[in-house]
């Protein structure tokens, strides 16, 4: 099988040099996607741009190129209202990732409405950035949470979230995506229910931002968070949206440079409003315009090829690893495609399976994927994850088919077994 047109593969991966053919060997075929993506040219020619023409300080300066960098970001951060289909640029904050945006959330917004006997409600299948902050903020205000199993991997349903939802719920926090099988949950409808019973929610957007299209509006969250980085942005790049009813009430998080109107050594602090005053210090200018940019190329190369694109991918892979000896898919991957293919190497390790791999010149990720409490739940040690991206391609997918089917036994599988970490 060959790709499709649904993008135009070739000259797709012209624009990510670290895909250059390399001078000796086989080319590297890049498949931990959902960990982070290659940057396309205009990306990097982003922050070179900005650091050689506008590099300064915004909103501390009247003079010209404080102006210009002003200008940049706020530009930056229309984009992604834009890219979101947010009503207003006030409810896009600039964060350093999805990490990030989740414990500000957890330290400001959901502080003020937990106290002790209440519950926060999660799903089963949240990586640890989406659980983490919400078990601490219980720990320390007396709180429960309460987990909506994720049975077998498969997208959580409403009636399932229905059923943990009590009167003493003042928070929901769920993945759009999984980033270990890929599993797209129906977070519109999810939503529907937590509202219905005037219960918030924080959206994980992950993994979702950088395979299917997303219209925070339709979706209804009170708040989306993505990271830069997993959609051909920069690292330490990311975005929470917060309705702007919201946003405008919330403490800083942060308290420093640019979040103030001015202060004294005794008087009461008078902060700035949203998104100035979540946003302390000095951003990372140059990442969030690269940031912008990467956006805006995903949407010249068009949303629907992008999804038509990883759907094939996906459904290739299925097929194509169904037909080897001890590989099993974890999952549904192919149920609805969102660029991840989880698989199982019965009797192997997952480190061992992810090493062998390594050594034919493929990246994948092995392990738990910081979602330990989903494995455990899959009945898993680990996964060897496979995802995608726009460059991704099906003769990659046939490369690590024809790998598979030499694994062998390695450290781990022979000596450490039932371990996860050492």
């Amino acid at each position: 099988m060959t790709d499709t047109a649904a993008l135009p593969l070739a000259s797709v991966r012209a624009e990510f040099p670290f895909l250059d053919p390399p001078d000796h060997g086989p080319p590297l075929a890049y498949l931990d996607n959902a960990a982070t993506t290659q940057k396309p040219r205009c990306v990097l020619d982003a922050l070179v741009d900005y650091y050689t023409t506008a590099n300064s300080n915004i909103g501390r300066g009247f003079y010209e190129l404080s102006r210009r960098a002003t200008t940049r970001y706020e530009e930056a951060r229309a984009v992604v209202r834009q890219f979101l289909n947010a009503a207003h640029d006030d409810e896009i904050i600039f964060t350093r990732g999805t990490t990030d945006a989740m414990n500000l959330l957890a330290d400001t917004f959901a502080a003020r409405i937990v106290g002790p006997g209440d519950d926060v409600v999660v799903t089963g299948m949240e990586h640890n950035s989406n659980l983490l902050p919400w078990r601490r903020l219980c720990e320390r205000h007396g709180a429960t949470l309460r987990v909506v199993p994720a049975s077998a991997g498969l997208p959580v349903r409403p009636e399932d979230l229905a059923a943990v939802l009590g009167h003493r719920t003042r928070l929901v926090a769920l993945t759009h995506v999984s980033n270990v099988l890929g599993t797209v949950n129906p977070v519109r409808d999810l939503v529907r229910v937590a509202h219905e019973r005037g219960v918030p929610v924080v959206v994980d957007g992950a993994q979702a931002v950088p395979h299917l299209p997303v219209d925070v509006r339709e979706i209804g969250a009170d708040f989306y968070c993505f990271s830069g980085h997993k959609v051909y942005g920069p690292m330490g790049s990311g975005v929470l949206y917060g309705r702007r009813d919201l946003l405008a009430d919330l403490p800083p998080y942060q308290v420093g440079g640019g979040t103030v109107k001015g202060v004294a050594h005794h008087a009461p602090v008078s902060y700035v409003p949203v998104p100035a005053r979540l946003e302390a210090g000095t951003p990372d200018i140059a990442a969030a315009v690269a940031l912008a940019a990467a956006l805006t190329w995903l949407d010249q190369l068009g949303r629907p090829a992008v999804r038509a694109h990883d759907a094939q991918l996906v459904r290739y892979a299925v097929d194509a690893l169904h037909d080897v000896d001890r590989v099993r898919v974890v999952g549904d991957p192919a149920a609805d495609p969102a660029g991840i293919v989880s698989i199982a190497v019965d009797g192997l390790h997952p480190y061992d399976v992810g090493g062998h791999l390594d050594r034919h010149g493929i990246a994948v990720r092995s392990g738990v994927h910081c979602a330990s409490a989903f494995l455990d739940e899959l009945g898993l040690l680990g996964t060897v994850r496979i995802s995608f991206a726009v460059y991704s391609t099906t003769a990659e997918i046939d490369r690590i088919v024809a790998a598979l089917r030499t694994v062998r036994a390695g450290e781990w599988t022979t000596h450490y077994p039932g371990v996860r970490f050492r």
